[in-house]
């Protein structure tokens, strides 16, 4: 999940339904709240450790950390240096994953077919959408961590991409490499804020609505494929802290190289969802 989400157009919420956690992720983020606090405000640690299912959390979010922290800095180069070959994978991974929720939906109501259209056109609007230059203060950090964190755990709707159309994807990155932590603590609490807030909203909707919810998951899926398409051509640059010219905006085009390479790649995107799957399948048993 952690490596999803340092990619620009890959959710880390689409890794956690695949592996089958998903619905026991909102869960545990959900019970953070008035009641497990007053267990721990009280003393009664363990009783609030069991409460918000911590070990789980802890192993997940650790894992997570870890995986952004190591990853940061090499995704962000092979993203630079050989980016063909690192959206190809992805978009193997992505296009899996839209099979492998998709297949989970029980019904084929008007309903259900009009939340898959709303996912994919929504999700296809933001892959398209023009990044703006926005301001570097704390308070429009802990805001972009609000907002972000929310697309991070909704298969389909990449944190980092949204963080990218907020202008503040590089920053944060930047952030993270050299460890400034007063940003980072910063995006931290937004992010708090953010999962514990809107996990309730999923919660509610997985609960009470789920083959709508997993329609528009779906299609929030099938709608990002347009941003992890492999050949792309550079439409607008930025001059980055370093005085380095990088990418914006990107448009898509026909495959023009590494063609093999990204196909092979893809297959080992699309294989390794299909192996997780089967893997989480037989761990349920």
């Amino acid at each position: 999940m952690g490596a999803a989400d340092v990619v620009p157009g890959v959710s880390g919420g689409t890794i956690a339904f695949v592996v089958g956690i998903y619905d026991e992720l909102i869960e545990s983020i959900k019970s953070i709240g008035k009641n497990s606090l007053k267990l721990l405000f009280t003393g009664k640690i363990l009783s609030f450790w069991k409460a918000i299912n911590g070990n789980f959390l802890f192993f997940l979010l650790a894992g997570i950390a870890i995986s952004v922290f190591s990853l940061a800095k090499l995704i962000t180069l092979l993203l630079t240096d050989y980016p063909v070959l690192v959206w190809a994978f992805f978009f193997g991974l992505v296009l899996a994953s839209t099979w492998f929720v998709g297949k989970d939906i029980k019904e084929r109501s008007w309903k259900v077919i009009l939340s898959f259209i709303v996912g994919g056109v929504v999700a296809y609007y933001i892959t398209v959408a023009t990044p703006v230059s926005t301001p570097t203060n704390l308070l429009f950090i802990f805001f972009c961590g609000v907002i972000a964190i929310c697309a991070m755990i909704l298969p389909g709707i990449s944190g980092s991409f949204i963080l990218l159309l907020m202008g503040k994807y590089f920053f944060i990155m930047e952030a993270v490499n050299t460890l400034n932590l007063p940003v980072l603590l910063t995006f931290a609490a937004g992010a708090l804020i953010g999962i514990t807030s809107f996990s309730r909203v999923l919660s509610y909707a997985l609960s009470h609505f789920r083959n709508i919810t997993l329609s528009l998951l779906t299609g929030f899926m099938l709608g990002s494929l347009n941003k992890v398409w492999p050949w792309k051509k550079v439409v607008e640059t930025y001059t980055d802290t370093h005085g380095e010219v990088k990418p914006l905006v990107e448009a898509n085009i026909l495959p023009d190289c590494y063609i093999f390479e990204a196909i092979a790649l893809a297959l080992a995107g699309f294989l390794i969802v299909y192996f997780l799957e089967k893997l989480s399948e037989k761990v349920a048993k």
